[in-house]
């Protein structure tokens, strides 16, 4: 496994308790929580406890006091482990953010010590019904009445859905301004009257990780619970932590990557065809290097972003770059290692079967690629502008 430039002493030893809370506290009951598509409640204590929760947020607000790269091991780990029921990466490497960047003093101090213990889990409502990528099209609209939002709408595909009880809910304050009619309200689900929970959604890979539809009946919110200072600063808000969370799903594709080469390389060295092992073919090496290559490739591209990301200089072309060209690269390598397995990469029984799954997901959260797309495009054409 390759060691990212930025790793230290520190993160290593973090990195290994991190393993072994998720050798002990979530492989076990992975296939358990499949079945019943979301993860037991109490893990979420048992992980603020190992400290696995809010590690790159201040220690005056209850957090590891540490930065990105912390988050990175913890998250990283957690894809190459195959264990991906309990959504931390969402939790603490963007919902807390949210908060810790744009709430008030008084709201940090309130939510964010619950968010480390577990006794809040984030969850972050964008997408709804008909509308993903295109943020200005959401239709779920916040009316103010008094010193009160009445919150109406739905949203769908929601991570930490039928859990969290911290939800930052974006919404429409004033939908005749499009873009600066957006701004995100946070929703203590535990307070409100007019909040429902739908469906938990049945996917075709991640089975353990709850994925559900919410619903707002003339739900109402304190306009206190509003994001930011003013309302119509949610898009900016957005733009903002969009590059943190692109550059941690483009991590987690090359955890899977690597994941999927080490599986293949045990598998192809023991397979014996005609009288050799797989290993020693040809075919079967000139597949490696190059899956070994794209994952090398997306190593380093990944470690610049980090660097940047940690002197507050990434900028969202570099993010969207890294997000789709990793994701992209790591369902091209997953699917190669896929195929050297044979009939055995159709088994779940393998890991390199449940990889397929579940990294196909990557080049459409946090934005699909196509979109990434577009946005370096666009900033290509400002040169000629």
């Amino acid at each position: 496994m390759r060691q990212p430039a930025w790793m230290d002493p520190e993160l290593e030893t973090l990195r290994d308790s991190a393993r072994r809370f998720y050798e002990t506290e979530l492989l076990p009951h992975e296939e358990r929580w499949g079945r019943q598509q979301v993860v037991d409640r109490e893990v979420w204590y048992k992980a603020g406890a190992a400290g696995l929760l809010c590690p790159g947020i201040r220690e005056e607000y209850g957090g590891g006091g540490g930065n990105f790269t912390h988050e990175m091991v913890i998250f990283s780990e957690q894809g190459r482990m195959l264990c991906p029921g309990l959504g931390n990466s969402l939790h603490s490497g963007i919902v807390a953010h949210y908060i810790q960047n744009f709430a008030t003093e008084e709201q940090k101090r309130d939510w964010l010590p619950k968010m480390a213990t577990g006794e809040l889990v984030g969850g972050l409502a964008i997408t709804e019904p008909g509308t993903g990528s295109d943020v200005q099209s959401i239709r779920t609209s916040a009316r103010r009445e008094g010193d009160e939002y009445v919150i109406n709408g739905a949203k769908t595909y929601i991570t930490n859905g039928s859990t969290a009880n911290l939800i930052c809910l974006v919404v429409k304050t004033d939908p005749e301004q499009g873009a600066r009619g957006i701004s995100i309200v946070v929703v203590e689900t535990d307070k409100v009257q007019g909040f429902r929970r739908g469906r938990t959604l049945a996917k075709v890979g991640l089975h353990s990780q709850d994925t559900a539809e919410l619903f707002f009946d003339d739900m109402r919110v304190p306009c206190a619970n509003l994001l930011g200072p003013q309302e119509g600063q949610g898009f900016r808000q957005l733009m903002k932590e969009l590059g943190r969370e692109r550059v941690i799903t483009a991590a987690m594709s090359l955890a899977c990557m690597e994941r999927a080469i080490d599986e293949t390389l045990q598998f192809t060295a023991n397979r014996k065809v005609f009288g050799q092992s797989l290993m020693q073919m040809q075919n079967t090496r000139f597949k490696l290097a190059e899956c070994e290559t794209k994952a090398a490739l997306a190593g380093a591209f990944i470690d610049q972003c980090v660097a940047k990301l940690q002197e507050g200089k990434l900028d969202n072309t570099s993010a969207s770059m890294a997000k789709w060209w990793v994701t992209d690269a790591c369902g091209q390598v997953v699917d190669e290692c896929v195929q050297l397995h044979g009939g055995a990469g159709y088994m779940l029984e393998y890991p390199i079967a449940r990889l397929y799954q579940n990294v196909r997901i990557h080049r459409i959260l946090a934005g699909t690629n196509e979109i990434m797309k577009e946005l370096i495009a666009r900033d290509l054409e400002q040169r000629v502008a």
